[in-house]
């Protein structure tokens, strides 16, 4: 299946990441608990960010998916560590019902690149 699936697309000034669980790269465990889960997410997006040469800063859009809707203040507390105040992306926030591996979370995200890369 990873055959057909990337990380990140760049299009022009745009990356479009895929949605991203809390799965730990390497050991590919899932932690328990939505906060946890969150930070993990955020930093396997951040890496892809990176290997793009940009960070948060330049991420523009976030689509959040939740398993419930009700752990939408804990993962809100998690994603603001990850943005400066005052510039946060534009952001949605859905409840659906089933997520990769029986994830808690998945965030997917937009960035725009600088013209000079």
């Amino acid at each position: 299946m990873d055959d057909i699936f990337s990380q990140a697309v760049r299009v022009g000034d745009l990356i479009y990441l895929s949605g991203s669980i809390g799965m730990h790269p390497e050991s590919k465990a899932l932690p328990e608990v939505v906060e946890d889960q969150t930070h993990q997410a955020l930093k396997n997006i951040g890496e892809i960010l990176k290997e793009a040469g940009v960070g948060f800063e330049n991420v523009v859009k976030t689509t959040v998916l939740l398993k419930s809707i009700s752990d939408w203040p804990s993962v809100n507390n998690v994603y603001k560590e990850y943005f400066v105040e005052g510039k946060y992306p534009a952001r949605t926030a859905y409840e659906v019902a089933n997520l990769p591996l029986n994830a808690l979370v998945e965030i997917e995200s937009i960035a725009i690149v600088p013209s000079k890369q």
